[in-house]
C-alpha cells in the first residue's frame, strides 16, 4: 500500500537518476496516466493509497521510462497544437518545433493540402481541424503510419476531408494542390549518434535519417513540388537548424520563388517556405 505522493518521491528519484532530463515532469505524467486522472487534478489524488492495478502499472511505466523509452511511446498519446495524438514506435512522435510550419501555414488560406511523409498524421489533422472547409491528402510509405493517421483523423473528427495514400514522396501523387506541407528525415547519417536515446534506440530511423547527408527528401520535393502545386501555391517543409541555405538553394534551383526560412520559437531555423510562381511552370 503506497500513496501517490510517496509512488512519485521514489519514481522521480529514479528517473533522475536514469539520466531522464526531466524526471518530476515524467512521473507525474506516467502517474496521471496509471490512474486516469486529469493532470491538473493529480495533486487532489496524491494523498490517496494506490490501487494494486494502478501501481503495477505505474511502476511498469517507470521501468519503462528508466530504460529511455519515449514517454509519448509508453502512453501512446502525444499533446499537439492542442489536441491529443495517439502514436506508437511505429511513427515519428510529434514535436513542438512542428508547430512553428502549422503556424505559419495558418497565415494564409488553403483549400487543398498535401501533407508528405504524414506520420502520426499531425501536421495534416491539425490543418484540416484548424480550417474546417480545406480538404488533405496525406502519404506515407509505411503502412502502420497510414493506418495511425486514419486513426488519429477519424479520432478527431476530419477522416471525412482527409485521405491518406501510399505514395513515396510525389510518387503516386495526383492533383493539385494550394498547399504543400513535409516534416522529412532530415537527421544526417553522422548525426545519428548524438541524438539522445529516447529519438535515437525508439523512434523509426526511417522517419528520422536518410542515412546520407540529411537532404536527399528535400531534392525529392524540390524537383516536383511545382508539378502539384497550383500557380502561386505555397510550400512549406522543416528542417534541422543548420540545413536553412542548403535547402533555399534547393528551392531556388528547382525554379521555386519567395523562398524564405522561418524560425521557431527558440529563433532556430526550423521552416522553410517557397511557392509556385504565378506564371510559367
Amino acid at each position: 500500500m503506497i500513496t501517490g505522493a510517496d509512488a512519485l518521491r521514489a519514481a522521480s528519484a529514479r528517473l533522475r537518476a536514469a539520466g531522464v532530463d526531466s524526471p518530476e515532469r515524467d512521473a507525474r505524467r506516467l502517474l496521471s496516466w496509471a490512474i486516469n486522472e486529469p493532470a491538473d487534478r493529480l495533486a487532489l489524488a496524491l494523498p490517496e493509497t494506490l490501487s494494486g492495478e494502478a501501481e503495477a502499472l505505474f511502476l511498469k511505466g517507470i521501468a519503462r521510462r528508466e530504460a529511455r523509452e519515449p514517454l509519448s511511446h509508453i502512453t501512446g498519446r502525444r499533446l499537439f497544437w492542442g489536441r491529443e495524438f495517439h502514436l506508437d514506435a511505429t511513427v515519428l512522435d510529434p514535436r513542438p518545433e512542428t508547430e512553428a510550419l502549422i503556424a505559419l501555414a495558418l497565415e494564409a488560406p488553403f483549400e487543398a493540402v498535401l501533407d508528405l511523409g504524414t506520420g502520426t498524421g499531425c501536421i495534416l489533422v491539425t490543418l484540416l481541424a484548424e480550417r474546417p472547409s480545406a480538404i488533405g491528402t496525406g502519404t506515407d510509405t509505411s503502412a502502420d503510419a497510414r493506418r495511425m493517421a486514419e486513426g488519429n483523423a477519424a479520432a478527431l473528427g476530419v477522416s471525412d476531408r482527409a485521405g491518406v495514400i501510399k505514395a513515396d514522396w510525389f510518387d503516386g501523387v495526383k492533383g493539385l494542390y494550394d498547399l504543400i506541407v513535409s516534416n522529412p528525415p532530415y537527421i544526417a547519417a553522422h548525426e545519428m549518434a548524438d541524438l539522445a536515446p529516447e529519438v535515437r534506440n525508439w523512434e523509426p530511423h526511417a522517419a528520422l535519417t536518410d542515412h546520407d547527408d540529411g537532404l536527399t527528401a528535400y531534392r525529392a520535393i524540390a524537383q516536383r513540388a511545382a508539378d502539384h502545386l497550383i500557380p502561386g501555391g505555397r510550400l512549406l517543409v522543416e528542417i534541422g537548424p543548420t540545413q536553412g541555405e542548403a535547402v533555399r538553394s534547393l528551392f531556388d534551383q528547382a525554379g521555386l520563388v519567395d523562398i524564405a526560412v522561418h524560425p521557431d520559437l527558440d529563433g532556430r531555423d526550423r521552416v522553410v517556405a517557397a511557392k509556385r510562381a504565378k506564371t510559367g511552370h
